[in-house]
């Protein structure tokens, strides 16, 4: 089917959805009270019905708690919303695939790249007059932005609430690059750590001296976490180390705006023929592509996996645990760490605000109003306080208008964040809510997030406190390129985009992920004097499966996007 003719049957099929739906809800579930109310909850004098919500996320939610933790709780006495939650276990491609064929749709989805196979199948509602409408938070923090949220240039409607980008974001926080455990460097002399070799040498010195954990264990160089779509994160170093930002699976020439498959890129073959010599000389996990994402963390839990290239989100409850037990030389700092000192470090290159992965509501929604007010209170200033703070009293105090986090509190999120967050709910609805990032201050001058450098100060650990002191700096940031070295991105960060399930860049790309991360380990784990044979077998498969056709297709995505962005 042509695009222009799938996005008007879409907009058609969603707009006459939206019309029989709510017919068919207001008069149920009392759709229409509290509206007029910027919060999302109900109005003076008003009683929300309580109605509950199927929710399904592609993303995991290890601290769920059916929102009886205590942050979940005040949500439902807002908004009179309770969410009977699913999240991906597995591949979470074929959960939104099954989905969409089966026409089982909960009444939220908050899917990723995949929403265009919700959007083929009429499983989602245009949210533009519901926005419009009903949720006057959402509109506000988007502003002129909402732009962004556009599906695309052919079909201009509003498929998902933006979650993953945050408005106006100025990060604070360093949770990239590489990472050394604070013994490592502090035995090494805090040495500059700029290169893969420099990070190798510390590693290599440290083993050496100690080939093993206090309890006869062997200690690990550096391992990866290479389970299932965890591979993305093994595979992003290839451009992280190169100068590349992060675009997904692309590397976007910032002139020209053509889009290559990053592999394809010949400085990225020698990040990995670094991993390969990594390997050879025993400085690599073996496990790293067999392994699964449990065992991974229970290593890094152990305290013997010395390196990492991994964000801090993946390998964060693995850290927790450390803390917990007292390791905490054993935790681990951030470093800028790139193939060769002539390129830099990317982690802090904006992308600006990204309209991408969010969440949707479904086109069989039980109350679509109720839905999006719901996710409006979330957007609301006291929503985003409430996700990032918790409740007044219990988790945070104001001293001199200034919120503050009970040191109790504090304590707990530092050393046993997990238990902490599923009582709490700190920090759990991050993903279900347009949100302010890092930087960003509300009405009464606090910031929204806790992130910001006072509060990252006090959260910090004597070791780590020692490590940034001994290399001049006051949080792992200052060591990192700052974003005003980088020029914008005409098109934000690429991997946002939602295409459809049947575009050549979409089919062509599940072809180049097989063909890829089955190559990479093989080339990784190789003798070295097979690392080149391979690789050029791998370069050899791609062209075969139709890379150059994929990079055609994905460039001009690109381009529409810009196009898209320039309307007002």
């Amino acid at each position: 089917m042509k695009p222009e003719k799938k996005g008007l049957i879409a907009s058609s099929i969603v707009a006459l959805t939206l019309v029989s739906t709510l017919a068919g809800c207001s008069g149920n579930d009392g759709a229409t009270a509290g509206e007029g109310n910027n919060a999302g909850g109900s109005s003076a004098g008003t009683e929300l019905k309580p109605v509950t919500l199927t929710y399904f996320s592609e993303d995991s939610s290890t601290n769920w708690n059916n929102m009886k933790d205590e942050v979940g709780k005040i949500i439902t006495e807002k908004t009179g919303v309770t969410l009977d939650a699913e999240f991906a276990v597995g591949d979470p491609v074929q959960k939104i695939s099954l989905i969409a064929a089966t026409g089982n749709y909960p009444d939220l989805i908050a899917a990723k790249a995949d929403v265009g196979k919700l959007v083929d199948a009429g499983a989602i509602l245009d949210l533009t007059d519901l926005i419009e409408k009903h949720a006057p938070n959402i509109k506000k923090m988007l502003g002129d932005k909402i732009v962004r949220t556009k599906y695309s240039l052919e079909d201009q409607a509003i498929y998902s609430i933006p979650t993953w980008s945050a408005v106006d974001e100025k990060k604070f926080k360093a949770d990239g690059g590489f990472e050394l455990q604070h013994r490592v460097v502090k035995e090494a002399g805090y040495p500059e750590i700029q290169t893969v070799k420099d990070f190798e040498k510390v590693i290599q010195d440290y083993i050496t001296k100690h080939p093993t954990d206090e309890n006869g264990n062997k200690n690990i160089g550096l391992s990866l976490n290479g389970d299932d779509w965890h591979m993305y994160q093994v595979t992003n170093a290839g451009f992280q180390t190169t100068g590349g930002p992060d675009d997904g699976e692309y590397y976007i020439d910032q002139e020209t705006h053509q889009a290559t498959y990053h592999f394809r890129r010949p400085e990225e073959k020698e990040y990995f023929r670094w991993l390969n010599h990594m390997n050879n000389i025993g400085l690599l996990d073996p496990e790293s592509f067999v392994q699964k994402t449990d065992q991974f963390k229970a290593k890094v839990a152990s305290g013997r996996v010395l390196g990492l290239a991994d964000p801090e989100w993946d390998y964060g409850d693995a850290q927790n645990a450390l803390k917990a037990a007292g390791k905490l030389d054993q935790t681990y700092g951030h470093y800028p760490v790139t193939m060769s000192k002539e390129y830099k470090d990317t982690s802090f290159w904006p992308a600006g605000f990204d309209g991408g992965y969010g969440i949707s509501i479904s086109s069989k929604c039980k109350d679509p109003v109720r839905a999006i007010q719901f996710l409006d209170f979330l957007a609301s200033e006291e929503g985003q306080i409430l996700n990032n703070w918790g409740i007044e009293g219990k988790h945070y105090t104001v001293e001199g208008g200034k919120r503050v986090i009970i040191p109790a509190v504090q304590e707990r999120m530092d050393n046993d964040n997990a238990a902490f967050q599923k009582e709490a709910g700190v920090g759990l609805y991050w993903n279900m809510m347009v949100h302010y990032g890092d930087g960003i201050k509300d009405s009464t001058g606090n910031y929204f997030t806790r992130s910001y450098p006072e509060q990252l100060t006090a959260s910090y650990s004597e070791p780590e406190k020692e490590t940034l002191k001994a290399y001049g700096a006051e949080h792992w940031k200052d060591l990192f390129p700052a974003e005003e070295e980088f020029g914008p991105r005409a098109y934000g960060a690429a991997y946002t985009m939602s295409l459809a399930s049947d575009d050549p860049a979409v089919i062509l790309g599940a072809k180049m992920k097989d063909i890829t991360w089955k190559r990479i380990p093989e080339a990784v784990m190789s003798k070295p004097e097979e690392f080149d044979k391979i690789w050029a077998a791998y370069m050899a498969d791609l062209d075969k499966a139709g890379v150059k056709e994929m990079e055609e297709a994905y460039t001009k995505h690109i381009l529409n996007r810009i196009e898209l962005w320039s309307t007002k």
